[in-house]
């Protein structure tokens, strides 16, 4: 009888352990859940959720090198395409036709500026799309944040796009050819 005990209790033991490696637990008792997916011994058995069905904890901060923010300007009276990338950390590319891109790094105090001026709840409220006419070879903006597109003109531009605007590396969007 003490053998049968002990080998049932090795057993048990041996199945809680392919269980718990499995990715699951299996147990040999009541209110203990059985194998993944299985039904559980007693009715009152907690669930036990899996990791597929927890939601993905969004990271508290982004990466240094993620882009915080990218600004490309088209138009005016020389047809200018320039592009601004800006990522967390303050690092900065610049583009302009064909010359060789720019690149820079503003201060932590210059980053942070910006940072706020784009995380502004009046930045939220920015239309996406100009709301007056446009003006005659003047420049238009895409700028693209977290996935928000702004698209803005040379025409009226809201305090809090201008906040955006005073913050980039060199005081604004580039605009030069």
């Amino acid at each position: 009888m003490v053998r049968d005990v002990r080998s049932a209790w090795t057993w048990c033991g041996t199945l809680l352990l392919t269980g718990a490696l499995a990715g699951g637990l299996s147990g040999c008792g009541p209110g203990v859940p059985s194998a993944p997916g299985g039904p559980s011994s007693s009715p009152s058995a907690p669930a036990v959720p899996s990791a597929t069905t927890q939601p993905a904890t969004p990271t508290a901060e982004p990466r240094p090198t993620e882009v915080l923010v990218e600004v490309v300007v088209t138009g005016g009276f020389a047809g200018v395409r320039n592009q601004l990338v800006v990522h967390y950390d303050g690092s900065w590319t610049s583009t302009s036709g064909t010359k060789p891109p720019r690149t820079g790094r503003q201060t932590p105090a210059e980053a942070a500026e910006l940072r706020a001026a784009l995380e502004d709840p009046a930045f939220a409220l920015v239309p996406e799309r100009p709301t007056g006419s446009p003006i005659p070879d003047g420049f238009q903006y895409r700028l693209t944040h977290r996935g928000r597109l702004v698209v803005a003109d040379d025409g009226e531009r809201p305090p809090a796009l201008q906040r955006v605007f005073a913050a980039l590396p060199g005081g604004g969007p580039p605009t030069d050819r």
